[in-house]
């Protein structure tokens, strides 16, 4: 499996995302899986790479998370997740994404 996350530095919700993901990870059973960090520094950067905000997480190239409405930004995301407004989905939100990865 390969996952990513991509950020920038102004945003703290990356570290927030990177631990409820290595969470979402081992309780799948994904112990091994390394999580690969890139850096997304400029909204030239942002549109090469469909950087929709940070932090963003492809799993297996994939945004789970993603929307049609989606425009490359340099900015923090927002993700409405089942308690409101976040700026990382819920570890439970991430184990879905692992699990339907899987299938």
């Amino acid at each position: 499996m390969d996952v990513r996350l991509r950020f920038f530095d102004g945003c703290p919700s990356w570290r927030v995302a990177e631990e409820r993901l290595r969470t979402a990870l081992d309780e799948t059973g994904h112990h091994e899986v390394a999580v690969v960090h890139e850096l997304v520094s400029t909204l030239d950067e942002a549109r090469e790479r469909h950087f929709v905000g940070s932090p963003t997480i492809l799993i297996n190239g994939r945004d789970p998370f993603a929307s049609a409405n989606d425009e490359p930004a340099l900015a923090c995301r927002v993700y409405l997740s089942p308690g409101g407004f976040s700026g990382s989905p819920s570890i439970e939100e991430f184990v879905t994404a692992l699990e339907r990865a899987d299938s």
